[in-house]
């Protein structure tokens, strides 16, 4: 990246980047995550819309997310409303139920031990100085209940047909609740993942490394920086490096800010720490934009096999 653009360097982030360079070398398979491509090149929301907001849609080149907020059963027996899934711990959700159904070839997953295991690998004591505790845990689970009510489309447009998907991500679940603070927070034991969407996972699915997303879990957008470069990059024509304003920047990852020099000064911070998660990737920011040019994968295709379609 250009000199020019790089703000101060804190020892915190001096920190994490050394961490990072250390522990990401070559993935084996336990460390592959999968995201959905749509959800590498769109996004859900950063923070909390807030309850009145109920639909969230996003546009980004020929694809489109629109997400509705839904409604889940609870200990009450009653129907109630949920808001939209944001921020980081609703991504790496949606990427562990992404990997367990490919993993499995099934859109059924057993998830009350897999997830538990998940978040614990998330929060790692050496890098994070903590395991997670109670209220993090229920956060995780406040984000997967929104992911589990919420109504999803999912759209691409080229020069030939639209293409679109919809439904609900997960389809079926069986969501524990509490009833007060004192019980023990409890995952659904099976998620069903919607037929639709499933189905497309495995024609679209965009291999992540897990230890990535576990250094940038504080980070939505860091998250999506990282995913977006993963799916990109690699499909980049050798020799013909693509320069991406910051305007398009700033339209695809400035949710919440109004300025673009205030956004830029964020996108770079968070660029540099996506940076030292995958070292390979060739970028230059620049008073123009990002400069892109191929690079190889953050997750090796030797590493990976999704089964297609009978």
């Amino acid at each position: 990246m250009n000199k020019n653009d790089k703000p101060k360097k804190s020892w915190l982030l001096a920190t994490v980047e050394k961490r990072a360079t250390e522990i990401i070398l070559e993935p084996t398979p336990e460390d592959i995550a999968f995201q959905h491509s749509i959800f590498c090149q769109t996004a859900m929301p950063y923070r909390d819309p807030g309850d009145a907001v109920r639909e969230w849609e996003r546009r980004q080149g020929n694809v489109i997310l629109l997400i509705e907020a839904g409604k889940v059963l609870q200990g009450d027996g009653e129907f109630h409303k949920v808001g939209l899934p944001f921020g980081p711990k609703a991504r790496l959700i949606l990427a562990h139920l992404n990997t367990e159904a490919l993993r499995q070839d099934s859109a059924s997953v057993e998830v009350e031990s897999t997830l538990t295991a998940f978040v614990k690998r998330l929060y790692d004591p050496l890098r994070d100085g903590r395991t997670p505790n109670g209220r993090q845990i229920r956060e995780f689970k406040n984000q997967l209940s929104r992911l589990s009510g919420s109504n999803v489309r999912l759209g691409m447009v080229t020069d030939e047909r639209a293409m679109q998907v919809n439904g609900n991500i997960i389809q079926s679940f069986d969501l524990w609740l509490e009833k007060d603070g004192r019980q023990r927070v409890m995952w659904p034991s099976t998620i069903r993942l919607g037929d639709e969407y499933f189905n497309d996972l495995r024609k679209h699915a965009v291999p992540l490394d897990e230890r990535a997303l576990a250094g940038l879990a504080h980070s939505a957008m860091g998250i999506d920086i990282y995913s977006w470069l993963a799916q990109r990059l690699h499909r980049i024509p050798e020799n013909r490096p693509q320069l991406v304003p910051w305007v398009c920047l700033y339209a695809q990852f400035g949710q919440g800010f109004e300025r673009i020099r205030d956004f830029r000064k964020h996108f770079i911070e968070n660029l540099r720490l996506v940076y030292s998660y995958y070292c390979s990737a060739r970028i230059d920011a620049n008073g123009k934009g990002l400069l892109l040019r191929r690079s190889i994968p953050p997750v090796p295709p030797r590493f990976f096999v999704v089964r297609s379609l009978p």
